[in-house]
């Protein structure tokens, strides 16, 4: 397969893997009704380091990764800086210097940016999940052949265009543009994806039976509905869908007759009530007010355009992103931001009510509000992930959020003025945990931080901090099917120079015993060690050597 060459290249390729682990530090006063360990997350802080932070946990469990890079036109002053030891690299980047008009060499940093990013990205995926990155003309080129490079190119879904402006620039030399790329991959082409309740032979349709899709009841603009459901009545009110808050089994000609001739459906009367006669079974559910049905278990899909207007998919534009800022802000506070509808549109492509969403370029938190707006919709408790650098991070980023959360008194829109509900704990980024720096007692992380990195790092596991606690005091702090995991461990470098963390055989029996007990094997982490590893693997243990097992994997 052909790859992509960029000057630095060969710096970065593998520095994805070399990004010290910081651990993620909460900060009350700026959450936001803060709620349980996995709660909605809004990070200040580089995103390589954050996204380095967050494998731990969340490796291979986000559904929807969402990203709205910087578009590298010369005019955003983007400044590339990754901490790359390399003296070569260092040279040749000018650590701090922006990216401008003037640079010739502005792909290959922006290029250099991007790579151990999206590798990073790739890894926190989830193996059925799908990442959007929105992006314009001046870099999609090269975008498009990093992915086929980093994700393959057999995954590569679709190259959608966004209608960004409805009153694009009339004074362009060139042309006139209107419409903005969305480029689309999957994770894996093992796995079936699905958007919009589409489906690939073979695949399993996330809906809610397997057999399932989706046919929208569609609502004229300012419409009043009333709506019988056996035992209530709902009312749509200047909605371009009626808005339901339960799920029925429908099997009533009438009803669906009279439901029929107040709304467009995309079948005529005459074929729904055949195939009511034909025992198929219809289901409201709430959300966009979609009809789901089965009949003989046969497999129907739906599937989305690469083209995504008001019209078709009710998506809005810039102009209404920025309707949005004034509406929650009195006044616009960020250039170019995307509108909610986009990212809510994108969202329901591939997630369920209760998958993860990940935006690491978070800028006006946009994707958090999609994601709040839609569990207000249907009830659902979908989280999402913020990343934001800058140090509008609390300001706009997380204000944003806040407001929507609790309420815009102002705002038009009852629903926000109401406020979405919901909460979000809002991070920052500790101190690296480094070989040298652990060598000198100057950075020792906290217990449960140092386990979450050793057990990713090591055995790919990713579990939370919070989770990860000594529950006996050989050190016993995780186990699984197959493993249990000790650590010998406190942030005291006199403990860490004593006896007390050197792995004996005393505790290597007890260790031995327990494991056994259940069947499994154990993997000791310590700063020490009396046993040599031939009579520990007849025990069934295996000794990590710290702080070496930092760099394992």
């Amino acid at each position: 397969m052909p790859t992509l060459e960029f000057k630095g290249k060969q710096h970065i390729y593998a520095h994805h893997l070399t990004v010290p682990y910081r651990p993620l530090e909460p900060d009350e006063s700026r959450s936001c009704n803060p709620a349980d360990t996995d709660d909605n997350l809004i990070i200040h802080g580089d995103n390589l380091h954050a996204l380095k932070a967050l494998l731990p946990r969340y490796a291979n469990r986000i559904k929807c990764i969402y990203i709205d890079p910087p578009y590298n036109t010369g005019n955003e002053g983007w400044v590339y800086n990754d901490n790359v030891n390399s003296p070569l690299v260092k040279q040749w980047l000018t650590e701090n210097a922006p990216v401008d008009n003037e640079d010739l060499e502005k792909h290959d940093k922006w290029l250099c940016m991007m790579w151990p990013r999206l590798h990073l990205l790739k890894e926190l995926l989830a193996d059925d999940g799908v990442i959007f990155i929105s992006i314009d003309d001046n870099e999609v080129h090269h975008l498009r052949m990093l992915m086929d490079e980093i994700f393959r190119e057999p995954n590569f879904v679709a190259q959608f265009f966004w209608m960004r402006t409805a009153t694009s620039p009339f004074l362009s030399k060139t042309v006139r543009r209107k419409m903005e790329p969305l480029i689309c991959y999957r994770k894996s082409v093992d796995e079936k994806l699905n958007l919009f309740g589409g489906y690939t032979e073979g695949g399993d349709m996330p809906l809610l039976n397997e057999s399932n899709a989706v046919r929208q009841l569609e609502f004229p603009k300012g419409a009043f509905c009333r709506v019988n459901l056996r035992d209530g009545i709902y009312k749509a009110q200047k909605y371009n869908r009626i808005r339901l808050v339960k799920e029925v089994e429908v099997k009533n000609e009438q009803f669906l007759s009279n439901l029929i001739m107040e709304g467009r459906f995309k079948w005529t009367q005459e074929t729904v009530n055949r195939e009511i006669k034909n025992g198929t079974l219809f289901h409201i559910k709430s959300d966009r007010f979609s009809i789901r049905y089965e009949r003989n278990g046969e497999q129907q899909a739906k599937v989305p355009s690469n083209l995504i207007t008001q019209d078709e998919c009710q998506v809005g534009t810039n102009e209404e992103a920025d309707t949005e800022l004034e509406e929650i802000f009195g006044s616009n506070k960020f250039n170019y931001p995307k509108p909610t509808s986009l990212t809510k549109y994108l969202i329901n492509m591939v997630c369920n009510e209760n998958d993860i969403i990940l935006d690491s370029f978070a800028g006006s938190g946009t994707t958090a509000h999609a994601v709040l707006s839609l569990n207000k919709e249907d009830g659902g408790n979908r989280k999402f992930i913020l990343i934001e650098c800058e140090d509008y991070a609390d300001t706009i980023t997380a204000e944003r959020v806040r407001r929507v959360i609790n309420g815009v008194p102002d705002a038009r829109d009852d629903t926000l003025r109401e406020g979405l509900g919901g909460s979000f704990t809002y991070c920052t980024l500790g101190k690296p945990i480094e070989i040298e720096a652990m060598l000198t007692g100057e950075a020792l992380p906290s217990y449960s931080a140092l386990a979450a990195n050793l057990l990713y790092t090591t055995s790919g596991v990713s579990v939370g901090v919070d989770a990860l606690e000594q529950e006996n005091n050989d050190g016993l702090f995780h186990s699984d099917d197959k493993n249990d995991y000790y650590l010998l461990y406190k942030p005291d470098l006199a403990y860490l120079r004593s006896n007390a963390a050197i792995f004996n055989l005393e505790r290597a029996e007890r260790i031995r015993d327990a494991s056994r007990e259940n069947d499994r094997k154990a993997i000791v982490y310590a700063a020490g060690n009396y046993i040599g590893q031939r009579e520990l693997t007849k025990m069934g243990i295996i000794f990590c050597q710290l702080p070496d097992a930092l760099h394992e994997r």
